[in-house]
């Protein structure tokens, strides 16, 4: 895979718009405002291919990319600071928990962390719906470019810590404004891909 070929499939609003023809799916999870959609677009070498926005919570369905007609990217609702009203709110926590329920759909979990500061509640709780689901983890550190370079092995060590992450998880130290690490982002998605 060389993330060459990528296009916008479908967005998903319940459970029966959710793909299923055995491709491996890789969920990209994370706090509303911690770049997620920036790592997708760094991945893919596309400036806005996965909605960026001044606004946190833009994501408001499951999004569906295909990669190089190999791979889906599911890019799932942020959590946390997005300012949206509790009913729509509580459509994102049953569509996430309905998808979470047919984990036979999810490869791997893409869960980004902000690498400046200790993982969230929220960041440990969506690390232990990918665990639940039986679902090998990839934690991407973004934001690399925003910490010194003695602050970068205590901070990894926190969130190795904090997420309590297993030897089969990966932590990649990454930077979406820099394009740091995205060749072994890309390795570790393989790896759980082609499996």
């Amino acid at each position: 895979m060389n993330f060459q070929k990528t296009e916008f499939i479908t967005s998903a609003v319940k459970e029966a718009d959710f793909i299923n023809d055995g491709k491996p799916q890789i969920v990209f999870a994370g706090r509303s405002n911690v770049g997620k959609s920036s790592v997708i677009n760094t991945l893919v070498r596309r400036k806005n291919f996965a909605r960026v926005g001044a606004q946190p919570g833009k994501t408001v369905h499951i999004n569906y990319f295909s990669i190089d007609d190999t791979i889906y990217l599911a890019d799932i609702p942020g959590y946390g600071y997005a300012k949206v009203s509790q009913a729509e709110r509580d459509r994102w926590a049953r569509l996430m928990e309905s998808y979470f329920a047919r984990s036979e759909l999810i490869t791997a979990g893409c869960l980004i962390v902000d690498a400046r500061h200790k993982p969230t509640a929220d960041d440990v709780t969506m690390a232990e719906w990918f665990r639940n689901a039986n679902c090998p983890m990839i934690v991407v550190a973004n934001k690399l470019d925003k910490l010194k370079k003695s602050e970068i092995e205590p901070n990894l060590s926190r969130i190795r810590e904090t997420l309590e992450l297993s030897g089969d998880d990966a932590l990649v130290p990454f930077s979406a404004e820099k394009g740091t690490n995205r060749e072994l982002l890309i390795a570790e998605i393989e790896k759980r891909c082609l499996r």
